[in-house]
């Protein structure tokens, strides 16, 4: 497994080092029609700092100031709006003046995105089944205020293990880094269940509790250490003969492909080839990650 990469470990200010994603789609009431509501679909973006693990949801940059540096998936969503921006010289210009640089992960490689891929799965899972049970619609102020909850839910999380020493009484957690501050209590009073069909300012505060709540369980519990590709293997050459790994085909009709680049990282490790294989008749150049090939036979 490579090293952290440079930007997860640089003394910068918070969210200098970005990785943004997408997530949602929820269904809100935008306005009330004779006989029904009018409903359209809302989605949020989240912005993960890559050195202090902080999230922020929604406008980043009118609040957090210019990043130097955003690195994302190869999502349509983002390659449609690189292609888009790509077309405006003013956007270039303005891009290029605040020292900023979009960077793409190869595709089909989300595990190189796994700092911010694994608060938006378990953000997710929890948002989208505590909305499925609600009773009543959102609306667009009550979804931007839960947001804003749940950002503060995750930010507040430990980045450590809890120190039983009483020398060290603060948690260590995003939050922390973000505001110099241990941690914002949640406005007085109880919310239950019963909140979810009152007030929207109460609703919200029921919502965030239930997030709390799961969140805690579900992921606080899970913070522990995993170890995976410990053993060094031989890198990928140009030449190589290999099969691609298809989740949608099964294993015998995995494609062939030939290695016809290699990109090797800073310690000298191939990690993201380009391969080129033939389908019906015509041939095609993909950027894979090494852990989605199988190398058949090399090039000797």
């Amino acid at each position: 497994m490579a090293n952290l990469p440079p930007e997860r470990l640089a003394a910068c200010p918070p969210f200098t080092y970005v990785g943004p994603d997408v997530f949602g789609p929820w269904s809100i009431t935008t306005r009330r029609t004779r006989g029904g509501q009018a409903e359209s679909k809302r989605w949020a973006i989240i912005f993960t700092c890559l050195s202090s693990r902080a999230v922020h949801i929604e406008r980043f940059f009118a609040l957090r100031g210019p990043a130097k540096q955003l690195q994302s998936d190869c999502g349509t969503n983002f390659i449609g709006a690189c292609k888009e921006l790509g077309m405006d010289k003013t956007v270039q210009t303005y891009l290029s003046q605040q020292g900023c640089c979009w960077n793409f992960n190869p595709p089909h490689a989300s595990h190189m995105g796994g700092s911010w891929e694994r608060m938006i799965g378990v953000a997710r899972r929890i948002l989208d089944s505590m909305l499925q049970q609600l009773k009543t619609r959102l609306t667009h102020e009550v979804l931007c205020t839960l947001m804003a909850a749940v950002t503060a839910v995750i930010n507040a999380r430990p980045l450590l293990p809890v120190s039983t020493d009483p020398q060290q009484p603060f948690i260590l957690s995003p939050a922390l880094l973000l505001t110099q501050k241990s941690g914002l209590p949640p406005p007085p009073g109880t919310f239950s269940d019963k909140d979810l069909y009152t007030k929207q300012w109460r609703q919200v505060q029921a919502l965030a509790n239930q997030f709390w709540t799961r969140w805690s369980k579900e992921y606080l519990s899970s913070l522990q250490q995993r170890h995976k590709w410990t053993v060094p293997r031989r890198n990928l050459e140009v030449g190589d003969l290999v099969l691609i790994r298809d989740k949608q085909m099964i294993r015998n009709c995995w494609p062939l492909a030939i290695v016809t680049a290699t990109f090797p990282g800073k310690d000298g490790r191939v990690r993201k080839v380009e391969v080129k294989t033939t389908n019906q008749g015509s041939a095609k150049t993909f950027l894979r990650p090494v852990v989605e090939l199988v190398l058949l036979l090399a090039k000797d």
